[in-house]
């Protein structure tokens, strides 16, 4: 059932990009470039809608094709750097320009999921939806007590969408596993489950609901970035219900160019909420793509930001916190001997990589970026550049870092929109250096001491008590170490005394054997006085034996 089922899926996948005539639009890329003359006989080029744009027809392909492939198509939209212009321009409509599902069908979601009409639920409801994403679509509301707020609502008959594309994935996984090179270093199928596990996030608003107030929390006092209130009140599973912000959004350049806002100040605290939230925080908003992304600007020369949909969070262990932050700080100062250190110590590469020949290629790598602005860079190049590395050096990929590698390319693709003359290196290198002091410097040790003085000052009259029963333990422990000394002396003697019998015991048989032999010999076949006499003696001695090893035993 379930082959059938993918099957099925492959079925429709192929039926849509004929639609949409991608076939032909694949032919049409370098790797394919030989077989163009093929494109001619192949469905998409005769069937695709001739009045839609080559852009147009990628972003309806990917929003028929549900809504993993539209969370692709949004990070690639991104990447204006790696995709032509028409094509980059559709695709950021998938931020949250995606069709809408009717109003009336989000009215009768909220009546089920509340229990009642909707009208007493909300003073005013807006059936046209404001945004629109792959997951859900948000509506503009008010409440009772005139609060305006926005509601959002997940997409009718999603779980089982996405469960099933989920499975198809997984299929894609093993196979790259069993059939391509790079696919056991590469970990298709642990990526694939991470990238699920986030999914299933997204589907629960009470954990997104939870999230947002993390985070809000998290940056109550700071001037840089705002984080809408949860209505808990009306928050479920399904639907959840947030104060409405009043923001531009940080793709209308045009809008902020005319209000004078300053973009590298924008920039600069872009970079440096980033890294707050991934290594003061250890909790980081990773679907900021420019739909999620406004800008506060009563104050043109300093402006914020306020962020939206926390769906998708990510966090970090404390060794790869530790490890990015040291690989960060090394990479800014030019440090690729560290780099390569920290990669064979935290085992992303096998332990047996030669620290040198590592340090050289990421060198290769790395060293024509620096000093350069971020519209002189080619991210395409580098991550290409550092894909080929890995692979030399047979480097895994870690799917606990999938999140935030998308995050990163996020933030790149946002910095890039914005400023492009900002240098992302000296940005984030001070922050980065203080946390690192503030984790194994001075600072840390003096930082370790206040958070554990009032546990060692409630601790302070139990000192003596405490102590007491060390020396006392102590003292018990002394005089067990003695007895067990004592015995094992004991032991020693008696063990040595065994040995000796044992020995003595083993030669008068010896002794004894002999002497039985020689007499029978004697007797059955010659008489020979020596030859007696010598097994008399023999037993004699053998007697003597015994008798020492029984003067042992006593």
């Amino acid at each position: 059932m379930k082959i059938i089922r993918q099957l099925t899926r492959l079925l429709t996948i192929y039926r849509i990009i004929v639609r949409y005539g991608l076939d032909e639009l694949l032919l049409s890329t370098k790797i394919f470039r030989p077989l163009r003359l093929f494109s001619y006989i192949t469905p998409g080029y005769w069937l695709r809608p001739k009045q839609f744009t080559r852009g147009k027809r990628i972003r309806l392909a990917l929003e028929e094709l549900g809504p993993i492939f539209v969370k692709f198509g949004q990070i690639l939209s991104t990447r204006r750097d790696l995709l032509p212009d028409d094509i980059a321009l559709e695709l950021a409509k998938l931020q949250d320009k995606v069709a809408p599902f009717s109003g009336e069908e989000a009215c009768r979601i909220l009546e089920r999921a509340y229990g009642r009409p909707l009208d007493e639920v909300f003073a005013h409801f807006d059936n046209t939806p404001i945004a629109a994403a792959s997951i859900a679509q948000v509506h503009a509301a008010r409440l009772h007590n005139g609060r305006s707020v926005v509601v959002k609502v997940l997409r009718p008959g999603i779980q089982p969408r996405i469960h099933r594309d989920i499975e198809l994935l997984y299929l894609f996984a093993d196979l790259a596993t069993r059939y391509w090179s790079e696919g056991h270093r590469l970990r298709p199928r642990e990526v694939i489950a991470e990238f699920e596990k986030n999914l299933q996030d997204e589907l629960d608003l009470i954990r997104e609901a939870a999230n947002a107030a993390q985070l809000r929390r998290n940056f109550k006092d700071s001037d840089s970035l705002y984080v809408p209130e949860v209505e808990w009140d009306y928050t479920l599973s399904n639907v959840m219900v947030m104060e409405r912000i009043k923001g531009i959004p940080v793709r209308n350049i045009a809008t902020l160019k005319k209000q004078g806002v300053n973009f590298k100040h924008l920039a600069e605290i872009g970079v440096e909420i980033f890294f707050t939230q991934v290594f003061r925080d250890n909790f980081f908003h990773a679907d900021m793509h420019p739909g999620n992304i406004f800008v506060d600007a009563p104050n043109p020369s300093r402006p914020s930001y306020i962020a939206v949909d926390f769906g998708i969070m990510g966090t970090l262990s404390t060794e790869d916190q530790h490890y990015l932050a040291a690989n960060f700080l090394a990479f800014f100062r030019r440090d690729y001997h560290r780099v390569a250190e920290l990669h064979v110590h935290s085992e992303w590469v096998p332990a047996q990589t030669r620290i040198e020949e590592f340090e050289g290629a990421i060198r290769s790598v790395c060293e024509p970026f620096f000093d350069k602005p971020l519209k002189d860079i080619s991210f395409g190049m580098v991550l290409l550049r550092l894909f080929q590395t890995a692979r030399r050096f047979n480097m895994q990929v870690q799917p606990q870092l999938v999140l935030l590698q998308k995050t990163l390319l996020n933030i790149e693709g946002l910095g890039r929109e914005l400023y492009p003359e900002l240098d992302l290196w000296q940005t984030a290198k001070p922050f980065l250096e203080r946390w690192m002091d503030e984790r194994v410097g001075v600072r840390a040790f003096f930082k370790g001491i206040r958070t554990n003085l009032p546990l060692w000052a409630e601790n302070l009259p139990e000192i003596p008590m405490l102590v007491h029963e060390a020396l006392v333990q102590r003292q018990a422990q002394s005089e067990h170490i003695k007895r067990l000394d004592h015995q094992l002396t004991r032991l020693t003697k008696e063990m040595q005394q065994w040995h000796k019998r044992l020995m003595l015991i083993l030669v008068g048989s010896a002794f004894f054997i002999s002497s039985s032999l020689f007499i029978s010999l004697n007797v059955e076949t010659f008489f020979n006085l020596n030859t007696l006499l010598l097994g008399i003696v023999l037993g004699g001695v053998g007697s003597v034996m015994f008798l020492l090893a029984w003067d042992h035993s006593k």
